[in-house]
């Protein structure tokens, strides 16, 4: 009888951002880069994205790649550029959503992008942890106003950090994105640059105002001021759909332990 021997993978160095920010001990977050994976180009090659036309046995290798570094499979959801929000802990993977937060310990909530917005949001008491996918679409109607309601602590207690995305050096839009924006919060002027007949936008700035709107003051990572996240200009650490159509797509993933762990 033929016995089934286990494949091994060559051992791959992955790259990964840690918040800097001044959550409690038991909330754990990781950003991930696109080093380290097995995809091939154009994927090349932490490829997480089961959606993009990368080969599946790469992906799901990519996947298992993170295990070493997780307490469970992270609860992957399928992003529409809305504004649901699932409760990780007793949800179906890909569900339609594009925020998931937990209260459960070792539940492990996830977005994934390409140059949208990651945002990640815990408490200052480590009860409650949320990741969003904030593309411009959710931005505008407010999937992170949705995850922060969902979170049900007050807004004072709360923490958030902004992974790479596109910056506003980079992410030109038509106006009629920037009407939309307008149209939900005047304030939203401040984040658009005149270049020719197109915008440049400041997706942090937006997130920033959002917040600071809900109340939510203590935001940490990528700031409006810089590019040092910029996902379209940085193409040794990150992927872009801006820049290359076809590409992999990043984590950005954060999870509570129990006290102690």
């Amino acid at each position: 009888m033929m016995m089934m021997m286990p494949i091994r993978m060559k051992a791959k160095v992955l790259e990964f951002i840690h918040p800097d920010w001044p959550a409690p001990s038991n909330v754990k977050a990781l950003q991930t880069t696109r080093a380290g994976g097995m995809s091939q180009a154009p994927y090349a090659s932490l490829n997480l994205g089961a959606h993009v036309n990368d080969d599946p046995i790469a992906v799901a290798k990519n996947r298992q790649l993170l295990s070493p570094y997780l307490p469970s499979e992270p609860v992957w959801v399928n992003q529409v550029h809305g504004v649901d929000v699932i409760d990780a802990a007793t949800s179906n993977c890909l569900q339609n959503a594009d925020a998931a937060l937990t209260t459960k310990p070792n539940v492990v909530c996830v977005t994934m992008t390409a140059d949208c917005l990651p945002v990640l949001l815990c408490d200052k008491s480590g009860t409650v942890v949320a990741a969003v996918h904030a593309g411009w679409r959710g931005l505008c109607d407010g999937v992170i106003e949705a995850a922060v309601g969902k979170m049900q602590v007050p807004p004072t207690e709360i923490l958030v950090w902004l992974g790479p995305a596109i910056g506003p050096n980079a992410f030109e839009v038509g106006a009629d994105v920037r009407a939309q924006f307008m149209e939900k919060d005047s304030q939203a002027t401040l984040a658009f640059k005149p270049l020719a007949d197109k915008w440049l936008c400041n997706m942090y700035l937006i997130a920033r105002q959002r917040l600071n709107k809900l109340g939510v003051t203590q935001i940490y990572g990528a700031s409006e001021h810089n590019e040092d996240f910029c996902t379209y200009s940085d193409e040794a650490r990150f992927f872009s759909f801006r820049r290359d159509n076809v590409t992999g797509r990043m984590a950005s993933m954060i999870w509570l332990t129990n006290a102690g762990q």
